[in-house]
């Protein structure tokens, strides 16, 4: 197993349904299954991440597929640059929607075993992911500690979470794959336009990321029309603009309907062999 202790970097092992390092720190698996390796000490706010709301709101739509273009594209590109992958790891999974598909894909593609790993600061996106996906390992973590042992990662993605390049260097396998997903130049733009004077466009600077080679990057571009107000709600309040419009424009927004540009950038990065970081 690759989880470390978050307290002391010891190896955890799994002894009736608690994890334990030699130092006895120990962490119990709730009852959905996932196990909680955010201490107490390290957080910065009481239920840090997303909240409820969000995530159930993220979850519907994407249960309803507007983003599986997306998904669909970074599990073909996962499986061309690193099919026989064991250990996956997703980066900010939220509720494990793209874990999920990615497992499938990569499950398919090897024709072995694997295992994937979602880590997400958020309790309720992990509570939820484990729920539906008992298949898959979720864990409570911060993306900037995270539990896992050095170089034991074969593939990673990270669809719009952030994450420390140190870490990233530390738990990848020299070779191993990172997909990073981020907003495109045109991202949501026609949204942005009904909130903002002077929207201004996503950055296109490509991510270098240290002790990476960068192999490719893709834009994936289309147009999302929402017409039921349950998806439009859904769409608005799993994003940061839900805070930045008004009662009165969302009332507006889906009393006429959304369309609005989708734009993607997939980036695909390769650890280092001869790694010394």
């Amino acid at each position: 197993m690759p989880y470390i202790c978050p307290i002391c970097s010891a190896p955890l092992t799994l002894s009736d349904k608690s994890w334990a390092c030699v130092q006895r720190h120990q962490f119990d698996c709730a009852k959905e299954g996932y196990v909680n390796l955010l201490p107490v000490q390290k957080k910065k706010t009481k239920d840090p991440g997303d909240n409820k709301d969000m995530m159930i709101a993220r979850r519907e739509f994407l249960s309803r597929g507007f983003y599986q273009p997306l998904s669909d594209q970074v599990n073909l590109l996962a499986a061309q640059y690193h099919p026989n992958a064991e250990t996956l790891l997703d980066i900010g999974c939220g509720e494990g929607y793209y874990s999920h598909r990615l497992f499938e894909t990569i499950q398919q593609s090897s024709g072995e075993q694997c295992k994937l790993y979602g880590l997400d600061i958020s309790k309720s996106a992990i509570r939820s992911a484990a729920k539906r996906y008992p298949e898959l390992q979720f864990c409570v973590a911060s993306v900037f500690e995270m539990p896992f042992a050095d170089k034991s990662i074969d593939l990673a993605i990270r669809i719009y979470a952030p994450s420390k390049v140190e870490e990233l260097q530390r738990v990848m396998k020299p070779g191993s794959t990172l997909i990073t997903v981020s907003p495109g130049p045109m991202h949501h733009f026609a949204l942005k336009q009904k909130i903002y004077s002077q929207p201004r466009l996503h950055p296109q600077d490509s991510l270098m990321l240290e002790g990476f080679n960068y192999l490719a990057h893709e834009s994936l571009t289309y147009q999302l029309t929402l017409t039921q107000a349950n998806d439009i709600e859904h769409f608005l309040n799993m994003t940061p603009y839900a805070w930045k419009l008004s009662d009165m424009q969302k009332r507006q927004i889906i009393e006429q309907g959304l369309e609005c540009e989708i734009d993607f950038k997939i980036e695909i990065h390769q650890r280092e062999q001869s790694s010394v970081d």
